[in-house]
This record gives C-alpha cells, sequence and structure tokens, in this order.
C-alpha cells in the first residue's frame, strides 16, 4: 500500500488506530455511540466501510485461509525438520494427509476470517443503510460491501458447503445451517443485484475496492465451479461473466510474469483484486520471507532477524514446468547466491536448495524448494518491517484462463486458442501458447498449477478437476468426504444449528 493508495482499507485501519490509541477513558465507547452521533459526515461513513475492507488482510497469513488451502494440495507442504521443529502436533500433516481434525488450530483460525468477515460486512452494511446522510457514493458503498460479503460467503461455500447464514446484523439469533444450493443462488443474486452500481473502470481511487472487474471475476468463477458445487451446468454464464470483464478493456497480461507480483506492484494492469500491504499498517499479515526462507538466504535478501524455514514447495511439484518457463522462477532451488551473484558457501558446504526431500518426518534444514514469487524487498524483518507487495486475489490471467476452461468443458476451446491475450500468458513465460493438443484433463491443470502456483487456487482447481482424492507425495489417497473441510468443533459448541460435514 503505496502513498496515493487512499483506499478503504487504509481508511479502516485509520480509524482502529485511533480507537486503539485513545487514552481518554471519559470518552465515548464506540459500540456504545448512536449512530446518528457517530456518522456526522460522508467521510465518517467511508471510514467505517473501511473496516470491512481491513478484515481481507490476515488472508496470506501462517494460520489462515490461504495456508489450509495451499497445505491441502499438492503444492505446498511443511515437514517436520531434523531438529524436531515445524511439526506443530501434526497440524500440518493433518492437512497434507487429508485427515483434518476439528479442533485443528488452523481450520479454526481460516473459520474465523471467513465468517469474521461476514459479520464485520453485515454490520458496516447495516450502520450505513440505517445513517441519515446522504451523498452520491452511498449506495454504491453499500454495493461494494454486499458483493466483499458475497466473496466471503463464496469461501465458506467452497471450503465447507453447509454452512451458517446470516444477512442481518441486528438478528441477535444463532444462524441457521443453509445448504450448498442455497448459499450459491444467494451468491449469485447479490452480485447481480449490485453489479450496476460499481465502479466499471478501476483506477487509483478504487484501488483494492471491489468494481465491476471484480464481481465479475468472482461470478465467472462461481459459475465455473457450479457443476462440482450444485450439479448443474453453468459454463455458459461463466463465459459470459469472463466477457464483461473483457468488455470494460482495461485489464492485460503484463509483459512480466513477475510485475504482478513486485514489491511496487500497484502499478500492474494484470491485477483485478488485492488486498494493499504496508510494513506499517498491515503489520503481521505478509511476511512469506520467514516463513518459507532458511536463515542461510539472508545472504541473498539482506533479512534480518531468524527466517522459520517451515513453508516448501512439495517434492515434485516442479516438475510440471518445463526448463525454461520463467514461471519457474517463481521458486528457489539449486546453488544460492548472494547480493553480488558469488554462490554462498557456509562452513565449507555450499548452499544449495533442494527440489527433494528424503524424509519427510526429518527434513534437513535446506531440503525443500522455496517460493519467491512475490518480490522480497531489502531489509525485512518479522513484525518490524514486513512486505509491501499487495497480495493479489484476481487478475486477468484468471479471466481467460477461466474462459478457456469453460470453453474445453463444453467443447469449444478452439474458439479461444488464437487470441492474443490468452496466448501472451504462455509466450512471456518463454513457452509455446497452448494448443489444442494441449488440452487434456491433466495438462490443462498443470497449466493452471504453474501460472497460479501459491496463489490460493490449487485447491478448489484439483477438486473440479476430479483428482483431490488422488495420493501424492506423502499423502494416501483419501475420500470423498475430504473436499469439504471440517467444521471446528469450537464452532459446533457454541451453534447447536450447525451439523458436522462428514468425516472420512
Amino acid at each position: 500500500m503505496k502513498n496515493y493508495k487512499y483506499t478503504f482499507q487504509a481508511i479502516g485501519l485509520s480509524i482502529v488506530l485511533s480507537l486503539v490509541s485513545c487514552t481518554n477513558l471519559d470518552e465515548e465507547v464506540f459500540s456504545d455511540i448512536p449512530l446518528d452521533k457517530f456518522f456526522r459526515t460522508e467521510k465518517d461513513v467511508l471510514m467505517n466501510a473501511g473496516r470491512a475492507y481491513t478484515k481481507l488482510q490476515p488472508y496470506p497469513e501462517e494460520f489462515s485461509l490461504w495456508t489450509l488451502n495451499e497445505m491441502a494440495s499438492d503444492e505446498m507442504v511443511a515437514p517436520g525438520r531434523d531438529d524436531g521443529f515445524v511439526w506443530d502436533n501434526g497440524r500440518w500433516n493433518e492437512m497434507h494427509t487429508h485427515r483434518i481434525s476439528p479442533t485443528n488450530k488452523i481450520l479454526t483460525l481460516a473459520w474465523e476470517f471467513v465468517f469474521e468477515g461476514i459479520s464485520a460486512c453485515n454490520e458496516v452494511i447495516y450502520e450505513t443503510e440505517q445513517t441519515e446522510i446522504t451523498f452520491p457514493e452511498k449506495e454504491r458503498i453499500v454495493s461494494e460491501i454486499k458483493i466483499l460479503r458475497a466473496f466471503f460467503y463464496y469461501w465458506g461455500l467452497d471450503n465447507w458447503g453447509n454452512i451458517p447464514f446470516t444477512n442481518d446484523f441486528a438478528d441477535k439469533k444463532l444462524p441457521e445451517q443453509k445448504g450448498r444450493k442455497f448459499m450459491f443462488d444467494y451468491i449469485e443474486k447479490d452480485i447481480l443485484d449490485n453489479m450496476d452500481k460499481l465502479q466499471s473502470q478501476p483506477g487509483p481511487s478504487y484501488y483494492g475496492r471491489v468494481t465491476q472487474g471484480m464481481a465479475y471475476t468472482l461470478l465467472a468463477k462461481l459459475y465455473l465451479n457450479a457443476q462440482e458445487w450444485i450439479g448443474e451446468d453453468k459454463f455458459q454464464k461463466s463465459i459470459d461473466a469472463c466477457d464483461k470483464v473483457i468488455a470494460i478493456n482495461s485489464y492485460k497480461i503484463e509483459d512480466d510474469y513477475f510485475a504482478n507480483f513486485k514489491v511496487q506492484n500497484q502499478g500492474s494492469l494484470e491485477n483485478i483484486f488485492v488486498i494493499p500491504m504496508n510494513s506499517i499498517f498491515t503489520k503481521d499479515h505478509l511476511y512469506w520471507y520467514t516463513l518459507t526462507l532458511n536463515d542461510a538466504s539472508r545472504a541473498t535478501f539482506g533479512f534480518k532477524g531468524q527466517m522459520w524455514d517451515e513453508f516448501i514447495v512439495e517434492p515434485g511439484y516442479l516438475d510440471k514446468f518445463a526448463e525454461n518457463d520463467l514461471r519457474k522462477k517463481s521458486f528457489l532451488f539449486g546453488q544460492q547466491k548472494d547480493k553480488n551473484g558469488s554462490d554462498i558457501v557456509i562452513d565449507g558446504v555450499p548452499f544449495i536448495y533442494t527440489t527433494t526431500v528424503d524424509n519427510y518426518m526429518a527434513r534437513k534444514k535446506w531440503e525443500g524448494a522455496r517460493c519467491a514469487k512475490y518480490e522480497y524487498q531489502n531489509g525485512l524483518e518479522y513484525y518490524v518491517t514486513d512486505m509491501e507487495n499487495d497480495f493479489v486475489l484476481f487478475r486477468y490471467a484468471d479471466v481467460l484462463y477461466t474462459k478457456l476452461e469453460a470453453l474445453w468443458r463444453l467443447g469449444r476451446a478452439g474458439e479461444m486458442l488464437n487470441d492474443a491475450d490468452l496466448q501472451k500468458i504462455r509466450t512471456r513465460a518463454g513457452i509455446q501458447p497452448l494448443q489444442a493438443s494441449d488440452l487434456t484433463a491433466a495438462e490443462f491443470l498443470n497449466e493452471l498449477g504453474r501460472e497460479f502456483a501459491w496463489e490460493g487456487h490449487r485447491r478448489q482447481d484439483q477438486i473440479r478437476f476430479g483428482v483431490w482424492g488422488n495420493p501424492w507425495w506423502n499423502k494416501p489417497a483419501s475420500g470423498p468426504n475430504a473436499k469439504l473441510f471440517p467444521i471446528p468443533q469450537s464452532v459446533l459448541a457454541t451453534n447447536s444449528n450447525l451439523v458436522q460435514n462428514p468425516l472420512d
């Protein structure tokens, strides 16, 4: 989040900070302030709306939804180390092997991330609609937050299936559990009902906010997964939603794949919806450098402090990439170099990240490829200076591949194969454009894995392509119940309306 990004998320942070720093005990508590006193100006309403956007910020943390999805997929793993660390009472192993306990800490925090986001959206919608203040942007703000809420519900629908539902902040009853069809239809309707009120063209003042491009992308992905989620073919609707994003004519495939993930990635015309990050205002949210790298990588990147050395690329995953595929540079493997380009040698031993792990329960310190997809700035130190790359949730490449997949599933992929932007996704990576002969299920899934590695897509893609139950590195075969995560035990204990998902 750079200086010009005066977005709702930044505004929301400023109000939270001002409230936390308040030391006058005679001042009114926020929760006790009547709306007609708290909302005095348009700026007050805008600041309040920012609180819903800030709920996105924990997404890429060590214990959150992104981690739960990635660790359960075939592209990321956290084996036990030979020094006894990382195992964490088996919580990572539960995700990796699809044997997740309802008491798993990451599972619980992922659930809280989703449903705290929904609750915040409900509150902001209620408060914004209740205030008598009127201004041109008011209706648009409500529509933005309704679609942001639809996004959180989309995550809930995807990961847990039958979920508690409420859209009324004033209703204090325990929410009832709704089935996937109800939730699918609700999400679809909320998007369609609010789409026309959104900002149509992206721009600096709408950076990190819900726009029509974001909403149509969300709708396209909802429709793409309809066959899996509710047993209905909505592939043509997915194509139509993608065409709406394309027709906006403001997004493009960047010449440089890594421009989307640089520290200063706010200029990317490919990124449709991001979570703005700042080393001060979003501290302790994006710290992948310490999650994945070994201390020895400080010589490469100038990091400070100790690296946690937890998350690695699952062995075998890099085999999906051709040697000349530039996207493979998202990961560190082989002989590592210092900032001057010289080989790093420690105590006479070359510092080499291997792509293999000999023992799942006792990984050696340099075993496993590491992630470097998001550019690491110099001088990073956990909880002092965290990453400032804005975290990408939707980008234009996803729209084009979503459209291609929907066409492919309808037997019409040839209609798009000559699209210049589609071809560029591959040519900028230094490889040939997709041909009709490439579009087997296995190769299509592999291509999605190459393009969107570690972006939070993989679990959903593997389920849609029917391989989620297959065995892979150190993971046994899993049954169909593993497509949904358990509802956390702590949640079941507080809401008698909920029924646990079937467990393997």
